[in-house]
């Protein structure tokens, strides 16, 4: 399937099953040129501006929480989780998805951090790889007030299943103020609505504890991306060989593989539309024909579309934030969507993108 070459996208159909963006007012454009490559500075994320932590009890516990080699309690734990999983993604260590949770990606990018720092990489926090983490930390969550541009939409009543029924709408939007906050501020939306119980998302004017990740853009360009299908994972380096940043990824399964060698990135898109061709592909209802799908959050491409070389291929963004890493897709790789904008700030047509490892068993899909 290919991103429209008309909405700017040069080539490269994708794989996956649902993606999520944030609009782009009119459609997909051409990503700006990025700076000169230069040495990796010291901060690889841009940072996300001054952040004073949030003024509840609840947002104090976050920033307040730390390691201990002690049993904690639920809540103590996922205060860790959600403080941990913040400052990684602003050290370049993405955890993907804000959820408060353990799991296989945030072991990967705390293994990775522990490998930048010279520790035992085991992703398994300890008194060491808390002090690194933590060192000059501030606060990672904030208060927030709900703007009338986040409730006025438009949001979608629901989004089909059936890539012939998502071809009907005009755009391919959230369904709820709460997703798109949740999208906003990197978050899984089932932690942005339990640390905020009984508001509503839909008032401007409403107040919300949030966590305040780093920016959706890198400070140093990208020149080699490699995509390590064992670790289902992404590395981008710098042209002196640093690395500048990891991302969780969704790769494809055995039967319907993600590529082996060495490509190229051709061109990125922002907010693409994305076309699905029967001829090219081998999921979804063959008889409904080409079919052309909107831009919008819930596009099957997400954010970004991430051009490669190797035809029909590409890195792209995902509709639902909470299945990167955990899922098989269609063999393109798969980022949440704040991830790939990352990414695609930092490439240029020529980065080097290369395959490596054996993939991991696709889990089932959720």
């Amino acid at each position: 399937m290919k991103p429209n070459l008309a909405a700017v996208l040069l080539g490269g159909p994708l794989l996956l099953l649902s993606a999520c963006s944030e609009p782009a007012p009119g459609g997909a454009a051409d990503a700006p040129a990025p700076p000169p490559v230069a040495a990796a500075p010291a901060a690889t994320t841009a940072a996300a501006g001054p952040v004073t932590g949030s003024s509840t009890p609840a947002g104090q516990a976050i920033d307040q929480a730390a390691w201990s080699a002690q049993a904690m309690t639920p809540d103590q734990k996922r205060n860790l989780l959600i403080r941990a999983q913040v400052l990684l993604a602003r050290a370049g260590f993405s955890p993907g998805v804000v959820d408060g949770q353990d799991g296989d990606n945030l072991k990967d990018a705390l293994t990775a951090f522990e490998t930048a720092q010279g520790l035992p990489a085991d992703g398994v926090m300890d008194a060491e790889a808390w002090a690194r983490l933590s060192q000059g930390a501030g606060p990672v969550t904030s208060d927030y007030t709900v703007t009338q541009e986040d409730v006025a939409g438009p949001f979608a009543e629901k989004i089909p299943t059936k890539y012939e029924d998502m071809a009907k709408l005009e755009k391919l939007s959230f369904t709820t103020p709460s997703e798109a906050l949740a999208e906003k501020f990197h978050m899984d939306e089932a932690l942005l609505k339990a640390l905020n119980p009984g508001v509503d998302f839909a008032a401007a004017g409403t107040k919300l504890l949030v966590v305040w990740p780093p920016l959706d853009r890198l400070t140093t360009p990208v020149t080699l991306v490699e995509v390590d299908k064992s670790k289902r994972q992404v590395r981008a380096f710098a042209a002196d060989g640093k690395l500048v940043a990891t991302y969780p990824a969704t790769i494809g399964s055995s039967d319907m593989p993600t590529p082996s060698g060495s490509w190229d990135v051709t061109a990125v898109t922002f907010d693409p539309v994305w076309n699905y061709d029967p001829k090219k592909l081998n999921f979804g209802d063959k008889k409904a024909g080409k079919l052309t799908i909107k831009p919008g959050p819930n596009n099957p491409v997400g954010a970004v579309w991430i051009d490669l070389s190797k035809d029909t291929y590409g890195i792209h963004g995902a509709p639902e934030p909470r299945t990167v890493g955990k899922v098989a897709s269609h063999g393109c790789v798969r980022l949440t969507n704040w991830d790939a904008r990352q990414l695609a700030s930092a490439v240029s047509k020529g980065t080097k993108v290369v395959f490596v490892g054996g993939g991991k068993a696709a889990q089932a899909k959720v």
